[in-house]
């Protein structure tokens, strides 16, 4: 029986629920600077990720999905994790620096990033005209985000330099996760990720946070379950179904809502400024994203069997 090729064609449902994710990734950056303002860093992101590993495993039991790497595969899934944990490190302590809008703005990045990554690294990924254009557009964006000083305190360029950096590592990560796909299902990567992180965060937390807990109030409980709740366990899995039908490049175009949605949230409920300098940066790295991905969608339609290359 041969595989079944994913259905391109979004009904209005799928459209609908692939953009409401977006949305809520995109709301994610405000509800890490709510969790932020009762925990320290990385005992929010021990409590975040430790309820997530086990709203993952409840579903993974629910729906007979296996979690048992298979033998000889166990370290990969540790280097990934270790990647994983220090992206995630990198993004906590940079959101007590800096705002949620440039948290938005530079986290999505990435697309950019490993673009150019795996022109290099990824067999079979090269960079086009088309795909060169919406990196240009993207380093624009970035460029806005820095350059955006607007009622900025003295950490807030720290932050953005740790958020970058935390990108950067998130891209090596997903180019890296290219080769696990091959030997692991995505339930098992995420699982995993998770799994190995929560004890380093746990361990840290005491360390590091000073004070690990200052307030628990409702915003502070709401914002750690929206994160596990919806943006993790929820989320995840209906991307992950998404994809199973209608294939990775036909749903990322609706990434570009994430900056959108993450900056939008950060001025109506954090009364984060959006300046001229975060419009300019939103506008330019929303278009890139939908450029690059303009571009992927031509490379593989060059690459389907019968369809002639340009």
């Amino acid at each position: 029986m041969t595989a079944r090729t994913p259905d391109r064609k979004f009904s209005l449902a799928s459209a609908a629920l692939a953009a409401a994710i977006c949305v809520l990734w995109g709301a994610n950056t405000v509800a890490i600077k709510c969790s932020l303002e009762g925990l320290g860093p990385f005992t929010s992101a021990a409590v975040r990720f430790g309820l997530s590993v086990v709203a993952l495993w409840a579903w993974a039991v629910a729906t007979g999905r296996p979690l048992r790497p298979a033998p000889g595969c166990l370290r990969p899934l540790v280097v990934n994790s270790l990647l994983f944990t220090v992206q995630l490190a990198l993004v906590y302590v940079a959101f007590t620096y800096t705002s949620a809008s440039h948290g938005a703005l530079i986290t999505n990045l990435q697309p950019f990033i490993l673009l150019f990554l795996a022109h290099f690294f990824l067999a079979g990924d090269r960079i086009t005209v088309l795909k060169l254009t919406g990196l240009v557009l993207g380093c624009a964006g970035a460029t806005c985000v820095f350059l955006d000083r607007v009622g900025a305190g003295q950490g807030v360029m720290l932050g953005d330099l740790l958020l970058l950096a935390s990108t950067l590592v998130w891209a090596v990560s997903a180019a890296y996760t290219k080769h696990l796909v091959r030997a692991h299902s995505s339930v098992q990567i995420i699982f995993y990720q998770l799994l190995f992180a929560v004890p380093l965060f746990a361990l840290a937390a005491p360390l590091l946070d000073a004070p690990p807990v200052r307030r628990v109030d409702l915003a502070v409980v709401t914002a750690i379950a929206f994160q596990v709740v919806l943006t993790t366990a929820f989320a995840f899995v209906a991307w992950t179904r998404l994809m199973q039908v209608h294939g990775a490049v036909a749903l990322h175009a609706f990434v570009f809502l994430i900056p959108v949605s993450g900056v939008m949230f950060a001025g109506l409920i954090l009364g984060e400024p959006i300046t001229a300098m975060i419009v300019w940066s939103l506008i330019l790295i929303a278009a890139g994203i939908v450029v690059v991905q303009l571009g992927e969608r031509r490379a593989l339609a060059g690459a389907l069997p019968g369809r002639a290359r340009t």
